[in-house]
């Protein structure tokens, strides 16, 4: 992953934790109202991909045992992992592109709930994105998959030449050659594998994505609401379909793309397709981004604007992360796809301990705050959701008494503790396992493999309880904690 170049090295600090009546008396630990259902507390543990479903998207055992160990942690809210809306392969990510998936999803929500006594609410991102390919062998691209087009006959010289001619002499040229004679595109797919963009419109499954992504999500909507989910999270943020539609390097010249106002325009209609297909007291939101953190990417101006719309549009909430994005990836090993968390916009979506003057924690709080004002000011109440290295009582509350947010998330804080909010509830925040910003579940999700903590993954492995990756080196799941009486 990307590193700031000042490598500043951080230490967490989670600073004075609660008593029990402080936590009580706290906002933190207040209700809050989130459309029509109303959440315990102002809690909220983010989508996190941990590779438990089968490969073709179904929810095990492994995944049932993942959610439970956060619902026993009673959080306001969980939202379950980024899934799939289509009913394609796409490895072990879940899937809710059929109704064969709702059996699953009905236990993950009986699960949830029962564990949590009733105190938690679960919703469910759901997900679209385009088509990404590994990148490939050089001289097999350049023999296989290569347009020879006039362009680059003419640059070297080979405007007679048979088109295996040219492939050979294009193999034999070094990297700084090659980059004056393809194109932009075909280096970007020689280089970091193919990539389909919301912007190739001359391709029909691109052009015509505003036609058939609204009735996919409400479908998937529907799905969720029959499965006894609590709500849904529409995933707007990150390197994918809905994110890239909102970002400004979104050229489509169809009415869905150039202006922010054009830009917005799917995911709007994307929503009321939802909304009309769940009614009203079926919460619906969305996740988004307060900045792409990248070159010629959306700001928090136009984040502002996207939230007021949304808010006009009917949200039920807003949870905001940032960066994360394709664009500044890093280059791929031979073999391997792109990482959208490796460059310096995925730094700024998980920031680790080696950090920059500002440092790793709260980085998302000021973007938040101006997007909620913008809200505000605009009339509406919509609950703005603050997520970004909280991970002590003290930060998440002063976000809440000043204004900055309305619920408070923590993704790999609750990852490295799943107890974490129930442990300031109960006055025992000196038992929290703080989490230290390495991103060891990060290099772990990169290759896809079993998320899990490096705090807890080696403790009690022989205790006859845990449950074990298959090379039996790490459990599965956080230990138990019994809270006082």
């Amino acid at each position: 992953m990307w590193k700031p170049p000042e490598k500043i090295k951080y230490a967490p600090d989670p600073g004075t934790w609660p008593s029990a009546e402080q936590a009580a008396g706290s906002m933190l630990y207040s209700p809050v109202q989130v459309g029509p259902v109303t959440l315990a507390q102002r809690t909220w543990v983010p989508a996190m991909v941990p590779w438990r479903a089968t490969n073709e998207g179904f929810v095990t055992d492994d995944v049932l045992d993942w959610y439970e160990r956060f619902a026993l942690g009673k959080p306001g809210a969980i939202v379950i992992e980024a899934t799939g809306i289509r009913d394609i392969p796409s490895g072990p990510l879940m899937r809710i592109g059929d109704d064969r998936f709702l059996p699953g999803l009905k236990e993950l929500a009986d699960t949830v709930h029962r564990a949590s006594e009733g105190q938690t609410k679960l919703l469910i991102q759901c997900i679209d994105f385009l088509a990404i390919r590994r990148r490939p062998d050089p001289a097999k691209f350049i023999e296989r998959f290569l347009q020879v087009t006039d362009e680059i006959r003419a640059a070297i010289g080979a405007e007679d030449w048979p088109e295996e001619a040219v492939r050979d002499h294009l193999t034999g040229l070094p990297d700084e050659e090659l980059d004056g004679v393809i194109d932009s595109r075909q280096l970007e797919s020689l280089r970091m594998g193919y990539r389909e963009f919301v912007y190739d419109t001359h391709l029909p499954h691109i052009r015509d994505l505003p036609q058939v992504l609204p009735d996919l999500f409400a479908n998937a909507a529907v799905r969720a609401q029959e499965a006894g989910i609590d709500g849904v999270e529409l995933h707007y943020a990150h390197a994918y379909t809905m994110a890239s539609f909102l970002s400004r390097t979104n050229t489509r010249d169809d009415g869905y793309g150039g202006s922010r106002e054009a830009r917005v325009r799917l995911p709007l209609e994307v929503f009321a397709k939802v909304r009309e297909a769940v009614g009203d007291d079926y919460p619906a939101g969305c996740r988004f981004l307060s900045d792409d953190c990248i070159d010629g990417g959306s700001d928090v101006d136009d984040a502002a604007f996207y939230a007021v719309e949304f808010a006009r549009a009917g949200m039920d909430f807003l949870s905001l992360s940032r960066g994360g994005r394709f664009e500044d990836a890093k280059q791929p090993g031979v073999g391997q796809a792109a990482y959208p968390y490796t460059g310096r916009s995925g730094y700024e979506c998980m920031p680790a301990y080696i950090s920059d003057s500002f440092g790793p924690f709260g980085r998302n709080i000021e973007p938040a705050s101006q997007i909620r004002q913008a809200v505000r000011e605009a009339g509406f109440e919509t609950p703005i959701v603050v997520t970004g290295g909280v991970h002590g009582f003290e930060l998440a509350e002063s976000i809440l008494q000043k204004g900055q947010g309305d619920i408070v998330g923590a993704a790999r804080q609750a990852l490295a503790d799943p107890d974490f909010f129930l442990k300031m509830q109960s006055g025992c925040g000196d038992q929290v396992r703080v989490c230290e910003y390495t991103n060891y579940c990060e290099g772990l999700d990169q290759k896809h493999k079993v998320v899990t903590c490096k705090l807890w993954d080696r403790i009690e492995l022989d205790d006859g309880q845990a449950k074990l990756t298959d090379d039996g080196k790490r459990r599965k799941t956080a230990p138990a904690w019994t809270p006082p009486v």
